[in-house]
């Protein structure tokens, strides 16, 4: 009874403190992706001339400073799976740093990646100064807290506590949830989301007020649709893996690859709609919910810039974009389909997630927080065809996989 307690008040003190430094960190983080993408905005013209240049002085500090931080969200899962695993602090600033500095260049590129390192960055740390100062044995709980730290990062970054806790629990393992970590990290999720709300950071919402009808045509267009996104969320994680690990890209010189790749990008992305498909991707989100003009190659562009983008050396992550392709995918096939497109775009939203991380309960609540409960049935049937179709291939290469979905 003795030892349940201490546990309870370390996991406690441990998931508060932790919850209140990555929300500070996040909120410092989204302000100023906030401040690079209207910079990028206002003066993309004049931006995307420097992106290869920027990409090459990024890789040199890297190597030069990096200590090992430009193994990113390799760091995370190692931590997690690994023992006496160190995550340099130096981490948190190269990653929040590089991060805005592809956005504010022309990049295409998301934000997870960098709030769940940091996360998990602060949870390692204050578990080595744990180590030293008491004497409680926590080798079998570093997984645990690991998991605290990234459901804080996730939480105080997208504003949705339940689905980051889940997101915490799930993401390690393919098929496995590690109920363990529940109480930690869903107080770290809250106590990060009371930061960002504390600051009046924006979060994403979308009521969904139109449902398909309840018979047979909507609902098998339902389900063909969420069968596409299946695919879509298997083809992102796929081609991103192969572009970033074929053999020539391997073989390339980082800083050669990262320049001459860049020249690439920054036209491609300059003379396609100037810089439609830079940064995150929220304003395909927003256009994929409003009345403004989706084109229905919008999320293979999204994409096919997101891939390019992180597998020549850009940092940043891979969520927020894909999030916008499932948004807008959905938003083309409603219009297809005859089914409410802010609804199926809403569906694309969590499904594409489900499909490319492998994690079917956070997809399932991130639906849940954002568009409203009315969805539950439609999202829970969707992120798990999504989840079981997809196959075992993930977005997270360190993410484990010790059992069959199927």
């Amino acid at each position: 009874m003795k030892d349940r307690i201490v546990r309870a008040l370390f996991f406690s003190g441990f998931s508060i403190i932790t919850g209140l430094i990555v929300g500070f960190i996040d909120v410092f983080f989204s302000k100023g992706l906030i401040l690079a993408a209207n910079l990028r905005v206002e003066y993309f013209n004049k931006l995307i001339i420097f992106l290869p240049f920027v990409g090459v002085l990024m890789i040199f500090l890297y190597k030069k400073y990096g200590k090992g931080s430009l193994k990113g969200m390799g760091y995370v899962f190692e931590a997690a799976h690994m023992e006496n695993v160190i995550i340099p602090k130096r981490l948190i600033p190269f990653s929040i740093i590089s991060t805005w500095a592809t956005h504010l260049f022309g990049g295409s590129a998301g934000r997870e990646g960098v709030a769940v390192q940091i996360g998990a960055t602060v949870a390692n740390t204050i578990t080595r100064y744990v180590e030293k100062k008491i004497k409680l044995n926590i080798d079998d709980l570093k997984k645990i807290l690991i998991s605290t730290g990234i459901s804080a990062g996730f939480s105080g970054l997208f504003g949705t506590p339940f689905a980051a806790t889940i997101f915490s629990l799930e993401i390690l393992n393919m098929g496995v949830v590690e109920y363990k970590a529940l109480f930690p990290a869903f107080l770290a999720a809250y106590t990060a989301f009371g930061v960002s709300e504390y600051f009046e950071m924006k979060h994403f919402h979308f009521l969904i007020e139109k449902f398909p009808k309840n018979d047979i045509r909507d609902i098998t267009m339902f389900l063909m649709a969420t069968f596409i996104f299946a695919v879509a969320g298997y083809c992102f994680a796929f081609f991103l893996k192969n572009f970033k690990k074929n053999k020539y890209m391997v073989g390339l010189d980082p800083i050669k690859k990262i320049f001459f790749g860049g020249i690439i990008l920054g036209f491609l992305i300059w003379l396609v709609y100037g810089g439609r498909y830079s940064g995150l991707g929220t304003n395909l989100i927003d256009i994929a919910f409003s009345k403004e003009q989706l084109y229905s190659y919008d999320w293979i562009l999204k994409m096919f810039f997101t891939i390019f983008t992180l597998g020549i050396g850009f940092q940043g992550g891979e969520v927020t974009p894909i999030f916008a392709i499932g948004a807008c995918l959905g938003g083309v096939l409603g219009g297809w389909f005859g089914i409410p497109v802010e609804f199926l775009a809403a569906i694309g939203y969590c499904a594409v997630f489900a499909s490319s991380t492998n994690t079917f309960l956070a997809s399932f609540l991130i639906g849940i927080e954002i568009f409203g409960y009315n969805m539950a049935g439609y999202l829970f049937v969707a992120c798990a065809m999504a989840y079981l179709f997809s196959g075992e291939l993930s977005i997270y290469e360190g993410q484990k996989k010790e059992h069959l979905k199927i």
